[in-house]
This record gives C-alpha cells, sequence and structure tokens, in this order.
C-alpha cells in the first residue's frame, strides 16, 4: 500500500527520530509507531541526538528531557538554532515550568511519562499535519525595526541609513538577539536566557550580562541605542524604540 502526502501524492514516510535513553520506552514508541506506517531512529543520548538529526533531517524529532551527555533542553535549543523541526517533548516532570520551559524554548508540543504509546502516536501525527500544513520551502526570517534575522543561515544584519549592515556577532550573542526578536515586548530573565542562549556549562547568571553588555556595545557602534534594554530587577526585552 503507497504512503500519501496530505496533497494526495505518494511519498516517503515521516521520519520520526527517537531521542530517549531507557531502551524499553524507546522499542515501544518504535513499535507504535512503526505500526502507523512511521519510520523512525533511535538516539541514546542527547549528543547522538543532534548528530542523527544533522545527518538525517528527520521530520520530527521525540526528545526525552533527562538524558545523559546533554539534556532535551540542551538539544531543543541547538534544533531551534538549526531550524524549524518538529519537537514534542518526553517529560517525567509532571509540573506546569517543565511544559511552559519546553515551549518557551520552542517546543511544539509535550507527553508526560508514563504515557499512553498510541496517544503519542497522535500527537506526532497531529504535530506533522500541522508542519506540513505551512510553507516549510519559506525562509525563517525575523523581522523587527531595522533589524533582520536569517535564522536558517545564521545572519543578522540592521538597516542603517537605508542599507543592510551585517552584523558580526558571536554565536552566543546571535541566540540573544533571536530569542529577544522572537518575542520583542516580552521580558526574559536572566535564567531564561542562560538556558536559552548559553553554551552547556555556563551557570552564572552574571554571565547573560557579559553577552548581552557585548551585543549592546556592537550596536552603539552604529548608532542604536537602548537594544537589549535592562529591566531592572527582572531581565531584558529588545527594547529600543524599533
Amino acid at each position: 500500500m503507497s504512503n500519501l502526502n496530505s496533497s494526495g501524492n505518494t511519498a516517503m514516510p515521516a521520519l520520526v527520530l527517537i531521542a530517549e535513553d531507557e531502551p524499553e520506552i524507546a522499542d515501544i514508541l518504535i513499535g507504535y509507531l512503526k505500526r502507523s506506517g512511521l519510520r523512525t531512529e533511535h538516539a541514546a543520548d542527547g549528543q547522538q541526538a543532534l548528530a542523527l538529526h544533522q545527518s538525517l533531517k528527520p521530520d520530527l524529532l521525540l526528545l526525552d528531557v533527562q538524558m545523559p551527555v546533554l539534556d532535551g533542553w540542551n538539544v531543543l535549543n541547538e534544533i531551534r538554532a538549526r531550524g524549524n523541526t518538529p519537537v514534542i517533548m518526553l517529560t517525567a516532570l509532571d509540573q506546569d515550568i517543565d511544559k511552559l520551559m519546553g515551549l518557551r524554548l520552542g517546543a511544539d508540543d509535550y507527553v508526560v511519562k508514563p504515557f499512553n504509546p498510541a496517544e503519542v502516536v497522535a500527537r506526532v501525527q497531529a504535530v506533522l499535519r500541522r508542519a506540513r500544513g505551512h510553507n516549510v520551502a519559506s525562509t525563517p526570517l525575523l523581522r523587527s525595526g531595522p533589524f533582520q534575522i536569517d535564522v536558517d543561515s545564521h545572519e543578522a544584519s540592521v538597516f542603517v541609513a537605508g542599507q543592510p549592515q551585517k552584523l558580526d556577532l558571536t554565536l552566543t550573542e546571535f541566540k540573544l538577539l533571536a530569542c529577544l526578536m522572537r518575542a520583542p515586548k516580552r521580558v526574559f530573565s536572566r535564567e531564561e536566557l542562560l538556558i536559552t542562549c548559553l553554551p552547556e556549562g555556563d551557570t552564572q547568571e552574571r554571565t547573560v550580562d557579559s553577552h548581552i553588555s557585548k551585543l549592546r556595545k556592537k550596536l552603539e557602534a552604529l548608532d542604536i541605542q537602548g537594544v537589549p534594554l535592562s529591566v531592572w530587577g527582572v531581565g531584558y526585552r529588545f527594547g529600543g524604540d524599533v
């Protein structure tokens, strides 16, 4: 029996990458997804998940939060820096703050352990349908005032006197600016920015201040003031009259 995409054309079944360090859970998910006509690959830790994501370009990632080497938050952060692969988080932490953290970092959905495998399959299929309903060929651009960020090519620019000026940013500075631009009126705490934008191993919130300061100086050199904007006692928002 042939597989059909949403347009009615024959297509390769969607590939789901399962990042799960517990073999029993991974085997159950693989079995249910395959019976639903989907292809699967398995990663046993976060580093392997990133490597397989890079090489296989899966249609969706089922991502466990608590994994060895790299945890799910770090993997999700890197996946979002790379592009828009749909991600469903698998978490044993049944707390609202954990769910919100996943959604803020860019997860498309979450499932709390212990789960019904049939429910996971249903959620996978729903997220895949939504993803296929979007124009995935379009380049994801972030724009706010004179700023423009191309997420796929990791290029940031700002228009000065009507002319685009490419910003020479470090990876962390790029992630910080992109994060703030996605919700320019929202105030992000230092803890959120630390988890979302800084490399694994950086655990001091004051490190966020250092990167923000360096980013701000680069923008001030182009006569752009107040970006990012400090919100006393809370954190940072995109800011400026842009």
